[in-house]
Parts: C-alpha cells; sequence; structure tokens
C-alpha cells in the first residue's frame, strides 16, 4: 500500500463561467473528504487550466483561488485545444506532485469515483481509468458513432479502452514517461496506453452536463476522431497502397476483357462505362492523395517542433521547492 499521495486535480477550461463554482465546489468537498481519511496529503488541490476562454471564466478561477485554498489557476496565452490544455495542466504538475487526476469542467464524469482513483493508487496502480459502464446518456447517432469509433480503432491495432475519455489519474512516474512523447498532434487518450506500467479500470455512470453547451459539435469531434487516426496509425495509408493493388487487378482483367472482346469481333464503344471508369479511378486519385496530404500535414508541423502551449500567468500554484510550504497555506 503506498502513502497517502499529493493528489493535483487537472481541470481544462474553455468558456466554462457558468459550470465553474460548482465545480470547483464539487471537488473541493471531495478533497475535504479525502483529506479528513487520510487517503491524500495536505496540500492537494485542484488545479483549473484556462485554455483562452472568451468569457469570465479566467476571473472566475482567480476569485475563486482567493477565497478557496484548495483551488489553483493556469492561464494559457491563447486557445490550443482541449488536448494540449490538459498536457500543459498535466505538465505543470507533474513537478511535485505524487499523482494527478484529470477530469472535464462539466460534470459529466462522476467527482465520486476520483476517491476510488486514489484507492487503486495507492495499491501499487500508476494509471487508473474511468470508463463509463453505459451510454444512455447518449443519443442514438453519438453512441453509435462512438462505438463504431472503437471498433474501427481495435481494427487498425491502435490500443484504445473502451468507453473511456481523460478521466484518469497517473503517477508521477506515469506523467515523466508520457512527458518524453513530444509530438505536436496529440491524442492523448491513445498515447496514455503506450506509456505503460500498472495500469486498472474503474466503471462509474456518466451524467448530464450540469450546466452550459458542449464543447464538441460533430464538426470537432469529427476532426478529432480523425486526429487520432492519422497520428496513431498508419493503416490508411497502407490500405491506399491495397486499394491501388485492386485496381491494378479489376483494370488489369477488364483490359483482358476488353481484348478477348475485340479478338472475337464482339467490341462496342461504351460510353458509360468510361465515363464511369474515369470518375471512379479520379475520386479514388483524389481521396488518395487527401489522405496522404493529411499524414504530411502532421509532418510538416512535427518537423517544426513548435511548443504545444505557453503559459500567461499562474495563481496560487506551488513551486516544486515549495512543497514542503504548501501545508501552512492550508
Amino acid at each position: 500500500m503506498v502513502d497517502k499521495p499529493l493528489l493535483a486535480i487537472v481541470v481544462p477550461c474553455y468558456n466554462e463561467e457558468e459550470v465553474l463554482p460548482e465545480t470547483a465546489r464539487r471537488l473541493t468537498a471531495l478533497l475535504e473528504q479525502l483529506l479528513e481519511e487520510g487517503a491524500v496529503a495536505i496540500g492537494s488541490h485542484i488545479v483549473f487550466v484556462d485554455d483562452g476562454s472568451r468569457d469570465r471564466t479566467w476571473a472566475l478561477i482567480e476569485e475563486e483561488s482567493e477565497r478557496n485554498p484548495f483551488v489553483s489557476g493556469v492561464k494559457l496565452a491563447r486557445n490550443v485545444g482541449h488536448q494540449r490544455a490538459l498536457l500543459a495542466g498535466l505538465e505543470t504538475v507533474r513537478a511535485y506532485a505524487d499523482c494527478a487526476v484529470s477530469i472535464d469542467a462539466d460534470l459529466q464524469d462522476d467527482v465520486e469515483a476520483i476517491r476510488e482513483f486514489v484507492q487503486k493508487y495507492r495499491e501499487g496502480y500508476d494509471i487508473v481509468y474511468g470508463v463509463r459502464r453505459s451510454r444512455k446518456t447518449d443519443t442514438w447517432f453519438k453512441r453509435t458513432t462512438a462505438q463504431a469509433f472503437y471498433r474501427f480503432m481495435q481494427a487498425l491495432g491502435i490500443e484504445l479502452i473502451y468507453n473511456h475519455a481523460d478521466f484518469r489519474l497517473m503517477s508521477k512516474r506515469a506523467l515523466d514517461e508520457l512527458s518524453r512523447y513530444t509530438e505536436v498532434n496529440l491524442f492523448l487518450r491513445g498515447l496514455v496506453p503506450l506509456v505503460g506500467f500498472r495500469s486498472t479500470c474503474v466503471f462509474y455512470d456518466r451524467h448530464e452536463r450540469w450546466a452550459g453547451q458542449s464543447k464538441y459539435p460533430l464538426k470537432k469531434m469529427l476532426a478529432f476522431a480523425f486526429d487520432g487516426i492519422t497520428s496513431l496509425s498508419v493503416a490508411p495509408i497502407r490500405a491506399i497502397t491495397l486499394i491501388g493493388f485492386l485496381a491494378f487487378l479489376i483494370s488489369g482483367a477488364a483490359g483482358l476483357y476488353a481484348l478477348i472482346s475485340k479478338l472475337l469481333g464482339h467490341a462496342e464503344s461504351g460510353w458509360t462505362s468510361l465515363m464511369i471508369s474515369v470518375w471512379f479511378i479520379g475520386g479514388l486519385m483524389l481521396m488518395s492523395l487527401g489522405l496522404i496530404g493529411e499524414y504530411i500535414g502532421k509532418i510538416y508541423q512535427e518537423v517544426k517542433r513548435r511548443p504545444r502551449f505557453a503559459i500567461e500567468t499562474t495563481v496560487q500554484l506551488p513551486l516544486p521547492s515549495e512543497r514542503e510550504k504548501t501545508p501552512a497555506r492550508l
């Protein structure tokens, strides 16, 4: 059994002014209970990461940090997206925390599951995945497409935890190992299983969003899924080779048929078949070029090695050298 850890709860936020006070209240109540039970160390706290919000999210984080000793904040210089904002929070806390839990601000993930996360960590697990028991709260379309996505990723050989998003606990050594993955195109739910170490799952019931609107409409969800596929697997680009080979065989058979028809005197000019062939091959070529271009674009982004995020300011964030002073603040 691992000794009680210093826990950091990382919460990426983008335009979450409606739900943020309630999120802070529930997470604070949980930390207070865990401290009373002796499950976590004094100094455990919440880190809200403002991902370039355009509303009062950062102002609320500052106000909350002034009256709530459990709340800290990190403000990014601009909006960089959910995955990079989450990574910014994890990179910030790994310097002093024994373990970190990532959770979205919308309160759809069960806050009480964090208690079991900590218990699993104390039992020796480095990574604890929060996994949904079911998708009853999703629409039919979202449930069907999500299940199809997980099956497709599995078919490509990409290791994903089924029905797991970004609600998880990672130990300090798991965070240190994750920091070695320096790619710009981030898909954390695919990268974390690559880290290895001992892991387990905690099942929970997902709730409806407490307030506000989803920050992942269909367009962003599709883009996120496509990024996940192209950043973790080269199977799609290999599929183009297979399709090209099959097209070559089909065209060879068609050419042989045309030659035999010519020799037998049955050849007739077919405008329809010709046009269908041209459109089919043309569409296939454009699709193939587009997919290859997507991979080239990702290579272009990677080789530039631009920073994935920039931190503008922080509030009430303990420094690594001040870890021993943190309990006095609480």
